[in-house]
Formats: structure tokens, sequence, C-alpha cells
């Protein structure tokens, strides 16, 4: 008989497939929903970007295996954005490793630092993989809750002394996906200090810094880099979510020991993605324009949920509204209502994104709405949202 292994078969489905289900029984009885689940980007990658990449493959024809730490020149990209965006000056060589996309660094990177029993710390709700990781790695997960005792920042004095003598990880998420919050400065200064008190890697997940509104997010790497990393990625920035691109940066001695990792389990990113990330890294229009234009998505959606008689929720960044349900209601049950056929919308419920822990889920009486639908579907689904009462 074949089984699975204990860790694949103690774990649920991934959140997401659960979303793709509940679409495909829409569509099954003939109803084309509006789909605000997922966080997949409808725009087209920029025509700056497609371009490149045309080019590159031609350019690179023979060019082999890629380099696992990426190309001389996507790093040397990497690091020039990293001036430009943070005023942090990075060694390409030593402090800049490539990525298959954030989310094979987030998953992988325990794998480098955790011994069976070591502890990682993360935000609740939070990225499935930073839990995944963990656990593929044989480490065990401590979750931090994010919801409004906390201001939706996860209080990091709360961390008992045990945990903290055992870790290994913490992982921040600025900005924060779902809630959008954006960490100040002091925050994120609190969290360097604790890591360095407590020999524990700061690992921030940063792939949303550029999708922000009123206020530009700081970046980790702005503040320190002994003892920190970031994650970043050019899905949401740029549209590029197929492409799977992205990188690591900062303590030269944890980059390395990632980019010692990589090898053992990919090839590296093909050199005419990276080609294509390096013309994305050079032009900021096509951001500053996905900016505007996820502002007034946001505005819409907004406007349209608290029409309907609903708390205003509004996001200071990423592409997501992290929106309460109605009292009385569970985050499943508002999903569902929003999935009548006379609304047709799409959304995932908070519950399904956070970890129950002792007892409280602190997405519970949340819904994810993702503002990837094109301005016309986005319309379409307000109008729908605003003529319901709660």
């Amino acid at each position: 008989m074949i089984t699975q292994s204990r860790i694949l078969a103690g774990m649920g489905t991934y959140a997401f497939v659960d979303v793709r289900n509940e679409v495909r029984k829409l569509k099954a009885q003939g109803i084309t929903p509006i789909d605000f689940g997922i966080g997949d980007p409808k725009a087209p990658t920029p025509v700056i970007v497609r371009e490149a990449c045309k080019k590159a493959i031609d350019a690179r024809a023979t060019s082999g295996y890629p380099s696992e730490p990426g190309e001389p020149e996507f790093r040397q990209a990497v690091a020039d954005w990293t001036k430009r965006r943070f005023g942090a000056t990075l060694d390409p060589d030593t402090q800049v490793c490539a990525t298959v996309g954030a989310k094979e660094a987030v998953f992988n990177f325990p794998l480098a630092f955790i011994n069976p029993g070591d502890y990682v710390i993360m935000p609740n709700p939070g990225y499935p993989p930073y839990e995944k990781g963990t656990l593929f790695a044989h480490g065990k997960c401590h979750f931090l809750p994010v919801d409004e005792e906390n201001t939706m920042l996860p209080d990091i004095s709360s961390i008992p002394s045990d945990i903290a003598r055992k870790a290994k990880i913490l992982w921040l998420n600025s900005p924060h996906n779902p809630t959008g919050k954006v960490a100040p400065r002091a925050y994120l200064r609190e969290s360097i200090d604790f890591g360095k008190d407590n020999d524990i890697i700061i690992a921030a997940d940063e792939c949303y810094s550029e999708m922000y509104f009123e206020q530009k997010p700081t970046g980790i790497l702005e503040l320190a880099q002994e003892g920190v990393v970031s994650v970043q990625s050019l899905s949401k920035r740029s549209n590029m979510t197929c492409y799977r691109v992205g990188w690591i940066a900062g303590d030269q001695d944890i980059v390395g020991a990632f980019k010692k990792l990589k090898p053992n389990i990919d090839s590296g990113t093909a050199t005419f993605i990276q080609d294509a990330a390096m013309a994305a890294l050079g032009d900021e229009t096509h951001v500053k324009q996905m900016r505007d234009e996820y502002q007034e998505k946001r505005d819409i959606m907004v406007d349209a949920l608290e029409q309907a008689g609903l708390p205003r929720c509004v996001p200071e960044a990423t592409l997501y509204i992290w929106q309460k349900v109605p009292k009385g209601m569970t985050s499943v049950d508002f999903a569902k209502a929003l999935l009548k056929p006379e609304v047709a919308v799409v959304s995932t419920p908070g519950s399904w994104l956070s970890k129950d822990i002792d007892g409280k889920n602190p997405g519970e009486g949340y819904v994810r709405l993702a503002l990837v639908p094109t301005m016309a579907e986005i319309k379409a689904a307000a109008e729908r949202i605003g003529k319901l009462r709660f």
C-alpha cells in the first residue's frame, strides 16, 4: 500500500485550491463569477517586460543551465534597485541570490537553518509557506495573531522566552497579506533588536512593498543588514506571477547559506526570465500606473461594501481588502452570501487563511478580496454588492 508522508498527510488542502473549487461549482451552473479569491492579477505583464523576454530567448539560445544564485547582471540590477528604492547598499556577489519567485524562497528558507524541534515564529494569518516550509524542515511553528487587539501588528513582546530560546527565524510581512497593514519603522526596529538579542534571523517578506497607496513602506534593509534578510518578488510589482522570479537579499552569511542550499533543490531561474526581470526593475512607470489603478479599484470596492452596510475597511497597501463581515455571520457564511447567483463574487474566508490557535482564529470575522479583476468587473461587482443590505 502506498502512503503519503506523515507531514503531507497531516496537511489540509491549500486554501486557494478550495477557492478554485468554488469557482468551478459556479461555472458548472452556467454562472461566470467575478473572482476576488486569488491574488493573481489579470492585467497583462507590461510590454517592456514582454519585449525584453522575447529578445532574451534568442539571445540566450545556447545559455544552458542558469546559475542558481542568478546571473551577475541580474544580481547587480537587484542591488541597484535596492539602492534607489531603499537607500541600502548591497554587494551583489555576496548579499543577493535569485529565487524562483518568493514562494520558493519562503518555503525552502527553513531548510538552511532549522533542525528538528527548532521554532519559526510567524504571523497568523500569513502566507501559507511560512508554516509549510517550517513543517517540511521538521521545525515547529509559533504563531503571532494579527488582529485588532494589536492594531494588526504581531506582538513581538508576547513571544514566550522559552520559544525565543528555541527559535531560529522570525517572519515579518510588511505590507501584510491579507490585512494590508504597513509596519512602522519603530516596529521594524523593535523586531531587529529582538532578533539580535535572541540570535534569531529576521526574515522580512516584502513582496508587496511597491503596492502601496498613501504611505511608502519602509524596507527592513534600510534599518539593518546584519542578521536580516528581505524576500522580494516581481509577481505583484510587475504582474509577473507566471515568470517565477524574485530574490533574497541581506546578511551575507544568511544569503550564503541559502545559496549553498539552492543547488540541492533547483537549477535556478531561466536566464531569459532574469533578463525580463532586469527590464522590469529598470522601469517605475508601469509600477505607478498599477498602483493608481489598484487605488481606484480599492476605493470603488470599499465604497460599495460600506453602502451594503459593512464596516469601512481601507487597506494601507497590497492589492487586498481585509473586510469585516456582518455581525452574526462567520467568514464562510459571508463568503457564501457573496457566491449567490445574483452576486457571484468569489472571496476568500479569513478563517481559511489563519490557524486556529487555542480556540481562536484571528482570521474569523473577515474575508479577503483580491483586487485583481478588470476595472469593468470591479464596477460590476461593486454595483451588485452595493444593492445588498447587511
